[in-house]
C-alpha cells in the first residue's frame, strides 16, 4: 500500500509539472505598442562628394538604434526588418523614384561612392552633373501577434538631408558593340528565323544606350533581342519568363529565358534602355 501511495504521489507531481508547462506554453504574448523610433545618424556631413575617380572609396555609413519593441513578456528578441529609404527633398518619401533598401537585423549600412551614385543616378534617376538634395530615413518593422491577428508595427526615424552631384554611371547593361539591335522570336513576323527581316525587325538607334522599334507582335508568343543579325552566339534575354511582365522589365546579356510577348496581337513599341538595363513594351 505504501509503495502504491508513493507511486501515486510521483504521478501527481509529474502531472502538475506537465500541466504547468502546458499552461505556460499556451500563454498569449501580446504587443504593447511600445518602442522608440530608431535614431538615424551618418558618418558624413550634409554634402557627399561623388566622383568616378573615387568610386571604390567609402562614401557614407548610416547607423540607427534598435527600436526595442516591447511585448507583454518584455523587450522583443525577434529580428527586426529595417527599410532604408531615399527620396528627393520635399517629396515626403512618396515619389515614384523613391528607393528602398531592405536590411534584416543589422543596425548599419555602408555605401561606396560608386554604389551610392548608382542608387541616386540609376535608381532615383537624378540627372548627372546637377546638384540635388536627398532625404534619407529608416523605417523599422516587426510582425507581432496581437489580439489573435498578425499586424505590422512600424516606427520611423528622423530624416537626414544631403546634397550631392551624381556623375554619369556606367550602363547597367553594356550596349551592343555593333551599334545595332534586332528583335527575333515567335512573336514576330519573321519567327525564329535568323537572320531576321530588315528593316522591319531592326531597332532605330536613338543614341548609344537607347533603341526603339514599333513592330507587329503575335499574342501569347516570345522573343529576344540580338546584337548581331544572323548570329545566335549572344542575345539579350530575361532570367525567368514566368516572372517577367509582358510590359517589360530587366534584361541582361545571355540570360537563359525568352521575353514573354503580349497576350493580345497588335502593334507594339519596344523601348530598350541599356543605361538602366530595362525595356518597356507599349501597345500602339
Amino acid at each position: 500500500m505504501k509503495r502504491y501511495l508513493n507511486m501515486l504521489g510521483m504521478f501527481t507531481a509529474v502531472s502538475i509539472i506537465f500541466l504547468a508547462a502546458c499552461k505556460k506554453e499556451g500563454t498569449d504574448v501580446t504587443y504593447n505598442g511600445n518602442g522608440a523610433p530608431p535614431s538615424l545618424s551618418a558618418t558624413t556631413s550634409d554634402t557627399i562628394a561623388l566622383s568616378n575617380a573615387t568610386k571604390d572609396d567609402q562614401a557614407i555609413t548610416f547607423k540607427w538604434t534598435n527600436p526595442d519593441y516591447t511585448f507583454s513578456n518584455g523587450i522583443s528578441s525577434l529580428n527586426v526588418t529595417y527599410n532604408l529609404e531615399f527620396d528627393t527633398t520635399g517629396a515626403n518619401f512618396s515619389s515614384p523614384n523613391k528607393q528602398t533598401v531592405q536590411i534584416n537585423s543589422d543596425l548599419s549600412m555602408s555605401y561606396t561612392v560608386g554604389e551610392l551614385n548608382s542608387l541616386v543616378a540609376n535608381g532615383m534617376q537624378l540627372a548627372p552633373g546637377s546638384s540635388h538634395s536627398v532625404d534619407v530615413r529608416v523605417v523599422s518593422q516587426i510582425t507581432p501577434y496581437t489580439s489573435g491577428s498578425a499586424s505590422i508595427a512600424s516606427l520611423t526615424s528622423n530624416v537626414l538631408s544631403f546634397k550631392l552631384v551624381p556623375y554619369a554611371p556606367p550602363p547597367v547593361v553594356a550596349p551592343p558593340t555593333s551599334g545595332e539591335l534586332f528583335v527575333v522570336g515567335s512573336a514576330t513576323d519573321g519567327g525564329w528565323n535568323n537572320p531576321v527581316p530588315t528593316p522591319s525587325q531592326q531597332f532605330t538607334k536613338i543614341d548609344d544606350l537607347h533603341f526603339t522599334i514599333s513592330v507587329p507582335m503575335a499574342g501569347g508568343q516570345e522573343y529576344l533581342f540580338l546584337p548581331v543579325n544572323g548570329d545566335w552566339s549572344h542575345k539579350y534575354a530575361c532570367k525567368d519568363k514566368t516572372k517577367q511582365s509582358v510590359n517589360g522589365g530587366d534584361f541582361r546579356l545571355d540570360l537563359g529565358d525568352n521575353f514573354p510577348g503580349p497576350a493580345v496581337s497588335g502593334t507594339y513599341k519596344i523601348d530598350v534602355d541599356f543605361q538602366k538595363g530595362k525595356y518597356t513594351v507599349t501597345k500602339q
